[in-house]
């Protein structure tokens, strides 16, 4: 379908064009009648599929019908993202979609310095933020929200996952109750249909995501290692390739992703870390530069598995394995993109067997175990495939019932065991060993061993003669007001 046939405006249609997009895609060819009829929008589907544009493109036809407020720092549409990466590919895809018109755009990121959030925000129609720090603009009063006519909730599934629920409440609740809402999500469960019945009203709903998730255009290797160093020389092996020509390398925490990072910088290899704990301007020089070609090598966390288009990569290398199968769809999802070719390899231990089945049970597909020479694992093995026996029950015995040969012609089934006659008599009860001779347990107990006798003519508290031991108690000692022994020579 394409984008003319929306009704769009002329000027937004020309900045579509030159985009370089011709048609809409599926979720957008749904999605765009239901939001330019200002209805609401729960909408489904994964990431790359074009529900960026889904959401902008009525955002800007809005904005073309409608007046501006005269009141500083009142924008009149508000898009939330979880991540810092999501948040300014929203905010490149506004501004390069509504060039040709007279819309201003603000981004709202943490880690960015407040001076230059204060001149976005001073005149803008669009704001692109974090719930984190559009919170705290809010609540020192630097941003209006009365005026919002849209507000979109992208990747709200993240958004949760990441403890951002209150802060949505909170920013909801600034906003007029009669605005349209629009909430797109990767992956619809109850947190999000929750969610979605607080602040949607009446919604249109739309499911976008395939059963069995697309990921032809990349190739999916399994390796198996056997500890946290056989990874690390598989690691090695795989950057050294020439093959690889840019990758992205996941791994679950920052600290180990700095380590990687550094790791492979000593060996030579053009590589850098991103992550959640480093400033917006140094994660922004860090794509730029992976963009560039002067990093061939980006360790990061799951922040890059959603928002981060970046052309060209060959490799995506899962140093670990995400805990989340949907997770692992969209790491390998930045590579093999707009029509190329991608290879996804994935390190695995033995304690990582449950992970893995649970991607090949999402994507649908099995992962192919491969090795490399002289790399091989010595302990780790691929995992069972899970057993087709259902759950709780055993299976039943063929027909012919006990002592039956089994049907591939092995040896018989074991015998029946022999049932207990309920009428036998029982075994005699154990008779304890009788008591010893010579001794009356009945005969009243002796007297109990008396105490010592104090010495004759003498008290346990007087004081010991002088040169000679005494066995009585030693006298109490006693003291001056100053703490000094008055007895001391006694």
């Amino acid at each position: 379908m394409n984008f003319n046939e929306f009704g769009l405006n002329d000027r937004i249609l020309k900045a579509v064009e030159e985009a370089g997009y011709t048609t809409a895609t599926p979720v957008q060819e749904k999605a765009l009648p239901i939001v330019l009829g200002g209805k609401d929008l729960m909408a489904s589907a994964q990431t790359g599929t074009g529900k960026t544009a889904a959401f902008v493109l009525p955002a800007l036809q809005m904005l073309g019908k409608t007046e501006r407020p005269r009141t500083p720092a009142t924008p009149r549409v508000l898009v939330l993202a979880p991540t810092r990466e999501l948040a300014d590919q929203t905010y490149v895809a506004s501004r390069t979609l509504g060039k040709y018109m007279s819309v201003r755009t603000a981004c709202i990121l943490g880690g960015m310095p407040y001076r230059e959030q204060f001149k976005q925000l001073a005149q803008c129609d669009i704001v692109v933020a974090t719930p984190g720090r559009l919170l705290d603009h809010l609540e020192r009063g630097n941003i209006n929200l009365h005026s919002i006519k849209m507000l979109v909730l992208d990747e709200a599934d993240r958004m949760l996952d990441m403890g951002f629920i209150d802060d949505i409440k909170k920013v909801a609740a600034s906003t007029p109750a009669g605005r349209q809402t629009l909430l797109f999500t990767a992956t619809l469960d109850d947190q999000v249909a929750r969610i979605a019945s607080r602040l949607l009203n009446e919604p249109e709903r739309i499911d976008i995501t395939p059963t069995k998730v697309e990921t032809a255009a990349i190739e999916q290797r399994l390796h198996m290692a056997d500890g946290a160093d056989h990874k690390d020389r598989l690691l090695q092996h795989f950057a050294g390739d020439s093959d690889v020509t840019k990758a992205i390398i996941f791994s679950a925490t920052k600290i180990n992703a700095d380590k990687l990072a550094r790791r492979l910088s000593e060996l030579g290899h053009a590589a850098a870390a991103l992550h959640g704990g480093m400033d917006q301007r140094a994660r922004n020089r860090t794509i730029s530069r992976l963009r560039t070609g002067s990093v061939r090598l980006l360790v990061a966390t799951d922040v890059a598995a959603r928002g981060l288009d970046v052309t060209g990569i060959s490799h995506v290398i899962n140093f670990d394995l995400p805990k989340a199968a949907e997770d692992y769809v969209h790491r390998i999802g930045r590579t093999g993109r707009a029509g190329a070719t991608g290879v996804a390899i994935s390190f695995a231990t033995s304690s990582e067997f449950r992970q893995i089945q649970n991607i090949e049970r999402y994507t649908g597909k099995k992962l192919p175990c491969h090795t490399v020479p002289g790399l091989e694992p010595v302990y780790a093995s691929r995992p069972r495939p899970a057993s087709t026996r259902p759950s709780g029950s055993y299976a039943p015995r063929p027909a012919g019932g006990y002592n039956t040969p089994r049907p591939e012609g092995g040896r018989p089934y074991a015998p029946r065991p022999q049932s207990r006659d309920a009428n036998a008599p029982r075994p005699e009860a154990r008779v304890y060993a009788p008591r010893p001779e010579g001794r009356d347990y009945n005969a009243p107990r002796t007297e109990s061993r008396g105490s010592y006798a104090k010495p004759e003519g003498r008290s346990y508290t007087d004081n010991k003669p002088a040169g000679r031991s005494f066995s009585g108690a030693k006298p109490a000692q006693k003291y001056n007001r100053s703490g000094r022994p008055v007895n001391k020579d006694a």
